[in-house]
This record gives structure tokens, sequence and C-alpha cells, in this order.
């Protein structure tokens, strides 16, 4: 079995995703508008709810900030993650997160520094682990 993803690798490659958004929207909205970023381009915002639901589907489990930190999003049977995979890990723990206004986010944060197999609430609802690269 795979060595399971700790909270320090993860937080990383989320921070990385996050760099990699913010300037990927700021280049696109310079380039389009004369303006890297304006409040009234919402449209933008778009870009990071389809990196993180397409991305993974189309790249075997990766984004870019994964990939730079060699780790992977799989499914519990080991099997490729699929868009109703992605779709459960991102919208439904969405809402999820939500509606406990954050605590819930908190909670997944000790889970995946705490919990030997390092699931977060998102992994368990998508079924889903984040392993290291072999």
């Amino acid at each position: 079995m795979k060595d399971t993803a700790g909270f320090q690798v993860r937080f990383l490659a989320t921070i990385l995703d996050v760099i990699i958004i913010t300037v990927t929207v700021g280049v696109l909205s310079y380039f389009l508008y004369g303006v890297a970023f304006q409040d009234e381009l919402r449209w933008v915002e778009a870009i990071e709810p389809l990196y993180n639901l397409l991305l993974p589907v189309i790249w075997g489990g990766y984004t870019l900030g994964k990939r730079m930190t060699h780790i992977h999003i799989i499914k519990m049977t080991g099997e490729k993650i699929t868009l109703w995979s992605m779709f459960l890990r991102y919208i439904v723990s969405g809402v999820v997160y939500g509606l406990t206004l954050g605590v819930a986010v908190i909670v997944s944060a000790f889970m995946v520094g705490i919990r030997e197999d390092n699931r977060a609430i998102h992994d368990f609802i998508a079924g889903t682990r984040v392993v290291y690269d072999t």
C-alpha cells in the first residue's frame, strides 16, 4: 500500500495551487482587460473550481501543486479518480464545510495531521486518499 500524504505536504500543495491560480487569473485578466485584478471580473473565479475538479481527473489525480510536491489523489480501491469522486470531494464537501461555517475545515486539518491514514472529511465523502508518488 502506498504511503499517505500528511498535513504539511498537502498544505504546501494547496498553497502552491492557490499561487498558480492567482497568478494565472491575474495574467489572463491583464491581457484581456488591461487590469490584473478587478472586482467586476467575477468570471475568472470559475477557473479555481474547474482547476480543482477537472485537472485531477484529466491528469491522474494531480494538480500542479500536488505534482510539485509528489503527491496525488486516488480512490480507496487504488483506482484513478473519476469526475464523480472529484465532484463529491470538492463540491459536496465544500457544502459541508460551508454549512458548518468552516468548523469542518479545522476538523479535517486535524484529521489529516492526527489520523494514521491522513484522511480528511472530503476524503471520506469521496472515498479517496492522497498518497505519495512511487
